[in-house]
């Protein structure tokens, strides 16, 4: 297995995803070959916590335009929305 710190890039940070971590969901950049059941645990062993759910999807990747012309495309971005059962995952650390 992979180390559970590669599967995982980043945590997303949004006005959205705000709102829906009081539903205990949290949404993770992950890479792309990665599974949901690596995705789980690789979340539980980072932050230990208990995962309920993994849910999954692929954002496509938009042209990137300045001054009307399209000059490039932004990568396409795998993204977890992961259901805690138990605990909770403290992103703002030190903060």
């Amino acid at each position: 297995m992979k180390d559970p710190r590669s599967i995982i890039k980043l945590p997303l940070v949004t006005e959205k995803t705000t709102d829906i971590r009081e539903k205990d969901w949290y949404v993770f950049s992950v890479i792309r070959s990665a599974n949901k059941k690596q995705i789980q645990d690789s979340i539980e062993k980072i932050f230990g916590v208990k995962v309920d759910k993994v849910r999954t999807l692929i954002t496509r990747g938009k042209p990137v335009k300045k001054y009307g012309r399209s000059v490039g495309k932004k990568s396409a971005v795998k993204k977890a929305y992961v259901k805690l059962k138990e605990g909770n995952i403290d992103l703002f650390e030190g903060v």
